[in-house]
């Protein structure tokens, strides 16, 4: 990999015209090497000589995931005996599609945590427990090793779940941060509470935070942040990224969204008919990847609800933010005439201590509406339990759903479903 130029600290018109130059680059080795995106500037007319800025994207059509799963070979842009790693997306929406990494890739992918760990105020010689998988062609956690290791860390490759081991590990060897699910830490909480573990003395300073939401969409801290922080102070980071992207957006000590690394890819908030929404609204994140060699894009939506802000960061990066996802495209609910997303659900839920495992099941009913209802499990035995979920529900959210008890077993069983790279606590059966 080429050496990389670190603009986050220049000025805003200095860092987009970097974007903008980085970006004439990668159009040029599409129309090179890309069949699926040669064909699509030949399509409709496109001189990407003309291409010039970032606004200038929009007179390129954009990319869906269903375009890849489609056409997913013709997206490659080298051959199969450059491909290092093949890694392949989580299967949250539709069927996974596979991305292939060369050497270039894996390196970019490694500068791309590095500069993520350094946010969060990693050194060399720190050392590191790396709580997520790092099998099942899961980009994640083999981003995170790689880009611990061109830092200079130490890494505890302990993977996900059992809190017992991954206590045995941090008492051992005394890691300064953890890679977690947020969640997770309510359990390792729990189980050192019933083992006396001192946690709060155990040397761990920070958390990166994957796969939940840290904050609201205000940015303040969400109800399992909160959760979390009452008994255990410690700092918690948001980090956010796709196997699309191969790139990451982490906070900063600031706790205001997390920064994009301006010479890997370049964003888009968008509305429904794909123009932009003013910085600070809400609108689907569409991204553009630079420097990707195996399988780039160009204007790809993620289908992820995000906010963008621009406001100078006290950090003192010049580079803009994208905020905490506030839902996915796909997973919109419309329910009694309210507009709602998982992340807000999940979150309120997070706000009861006494739920040990829930699970929102979102289905059509018999007129064709949607139908929301929550599964927990949990010991508290007060027979108005429920209907204070219920009305928690109808004072945050505005409605109610339905909440029924179920043994916590059975939710265990759909939650940690061996076939599946992250926890299910989201079933969507809604048709079509």
């Amino acid at each position: 990999m080429k050496q990389q130029i670190i603009m986050e600290r220049q000025s805003p018109q200095e860092i987009k015209a970097y974007q903008e130059e980085l970006l004439r680059r990668q159009l040029i080795y599409l129309r090179e090497h890309s069949s699926y995106y040669k064909q699509l500037f030949e399509n409709h007319h496109i001189d990407i000589d003309t291409i010039r800025t970032i606004e200038d994207l929009e007179r390129i059509p954009t990319t869906t995931k269903d375009d890849i799963q489609a056409h997913n070979e013709d997206f490659f842009c080298v051959g199969r005996e450059k491909i290092i790693d093949y890694c392949s997306t989580s299967g949250t929406l539709g069927k996974p599609v596979t991305f292939g990494l060369t050497e270039e890739d894996l390196e970019r992918l490694a500068y791309n945590e590095m500069r993520s760990f350094q946010t969060i105020g990693v050194e060399p010689g720190d050392v590191v427990q790396l709580m997520t998988t790092m099998d099942r062609r899961f980009m994640a956690g083999l981003a995170y090793f790689l880009g611990l290791r061109k830092l200079g860390a130490g890494i505890l490759r302990v993977g996900s779940g059992i809190p017992q081991l991954q206590w045995d590990v941090i008492l051992q060897h005394k890691p300064r941060f953890l890679i977690a699910v947020p969640s997770f830490l309510l359990k390792m909480m729990e189980y050192a509470e019933q083992h006396d573990i001192d946690y709060r003395h155990a040397g761990i300073e920070a958390v990166l935070c994957i796969g939940e939401s840290l904050r609201n969409a205000s940015l303040h801290d969400s109800l399992l942040t909160q959760r979390i922080r009452e008994k255990w102070p410690i700092k918690l980071y948001s980090t956010y990224a796709s196997t699309e992207m191969g790139a990451a957006f982490t906070e900063c000590e600031a706790f205001q969204g997390g920064h994009v690394h301006e010479d890997l890819i370049i964003t888009e908030v968008l509305d429904e008919e794909e123009q932009p929404v003013p910085d600070g609204e809400p609108g689907e994140l569409v991204i553009t990847t630079l420097g990707v060699q195996g399988v780039p894009l160009l204007r790809f939506k993620t289908g992820d609800i995000v906010r963008r802000h621009i406001a100078p960061c006290s950090c003192g990066r010049n580079t803009y933010r994208i905020g905490p996802v506030e839902g996915r495209k796909q997973q919109m609910v419309k329910y009694k005439g309210t507009t709602l997303y998982p992340p807000a659900m999940h979150d309120l839920l997070a706000g009861f201590p006494e739920i040990e495992h829930h699970v929102i099941e979102i289905s059509h009913n018999d007129i064709g509406t949607d139908e929301i209802v929550i599964y927990i499990s949990t010991k508290e035995t007060a027979e108005d339990f429920l209907l204070q979920i219920k009305d928690h529900f109808r004072a945050k959210l505005r409605v109610a759903p339905r909440v029924e008890k179920r043994p916590s077993e059975e939710l265990q069983r759909i939650i940690f479903n061996p076939l599946s790279r992250k926890p299910v606590t989201f079933i969507d059966k809604r048709k079509g």
